[in-house]
């Protein structure tokens, strides 16, 4: 696989599992860990890496559990958000770091969302791209007409054994497919595509990321109160989204005690491929709004 040299890779064991992690940037630096969603891996970062590290961030992106290189424990229960929010707030302690910026894409947002209200005081910000609160999302798929079409796919994907035969089928073309929508086709080449392939095919990692889908329906995420959620949060929301309604941020935000939301109108669900440039405009000027300090 082709990438930056100045990446560095390590497992990292974490939580009852082994975490993949790609990072970049001086480790003195203030952690910032970023989260990928499904169908990606620590690569879907690929353009943020260089622009954080060069403002000083120690930027961590691991793949979360079930993805690529990191381990896919059996059992839907293993992929529940509180758990997979542990595993990053435990991914902090390796590093020796109390409090910790987090930025999250489609699941990884979720699980940041999880974080807010795990451990807030850990989080020096927490920044949700293309996610609501999973509390919102799931009420909004029982009781919005809009959003149960939008999410039809969710009810696909949690079926056993199919899912994973239709997922395969192709090599894989239906998750290639589900890339189509980006505003910036370059961000999809087929050879990125080969490399989105490569983690994949490895061996159980469809059933595990699929089990993100069906541990959502274990039980429902507590929905909190009105300003509920202490952390500073910023919501970047592409309105273009084939699977989410821009309302849902709206929501979301409502939620917090001190949020800034940004709907950008021509950005898809792929929001962090679309205007990458961009994208990393918008989380430094939000991170920079706080002193930029390390706390041990």
């Amino acid at each position: 696989m082709a990438t930056d040299a100045t990446l560095r890779f390590s497992f990292i064991p974490v939580n009852g599992v082994t975490l993949h992690c790609a990072e970049a940037g001086p480790g003195d630096g203030p952690l910032l860990v970023l989260l990928h969603g499904f169908p990606e891996f620590w690569f879907a970062w690929r353009d943020y890496f260089g622009p954080l590290a060069a403002q000083g961030f120690h930027v961590v992106a691991p793949d979360q559990r079930g993805y690529n290189l990191s381990s896919k424990p059996l059992g839907i229960e293993a992929y529940r958000l509180d758990v997979a929010a542990a595993d990053v707030f435990a991914l902090a302690d390796v590093f020796g770091r109390r409090a910790f910026h987090v930025v999250g894409h489609d699941w990884g947002a979720s699980v940041a969302w999880r974080m807010t209200g795990q451990e807030p005081d850990r989080l020096l910000s927490a920044a949700m791209l293309q996610a609501p609160h999973p509390a919102v999302w799931r009420r909004a798929m029982r009781e919005d007409r809009d959003q149960r079409q939008k999410s039809r796919y969710v009810q696909i994907l949690r079926l056993p054994w199919l899912s994973e035969m239709a997922l395969k089928l192709g090599d894989y073309a239906t998750l290639a497919k589900a890339f189509r929508s980006s505003t910036r086709p370059q961000a999809f080449t087929p050879e990125i595509l080969e490399i989105y392939r490569g983690a994949w095919r490895q061996p159980g990692a469809i059933t595990s990321m699929l089990n993100w889908y069906r541990a959502l329906f274990l039980f429902d995420p507590p929905m909190p109160a009105a300003g509920a959620l202490k952390p500073r949060i910023l919501v970047l929301w592409g309105d273009r989204d084939d699977f989410g309604l821009p309302q849902l941020a709206d929501e979301s935000v409502a939620l917090c005690a001190d949020a800034r939301l940004q709907h950008w109108p021509q950005a898809t669900h792929w929001i962090i491929h679309d205007e990458p440039k961009a994208v990393q405009e918008a989380l430094l000027d939000f991170m920079r709004a706080q002193p930029l300090r390390d706390v041990p």
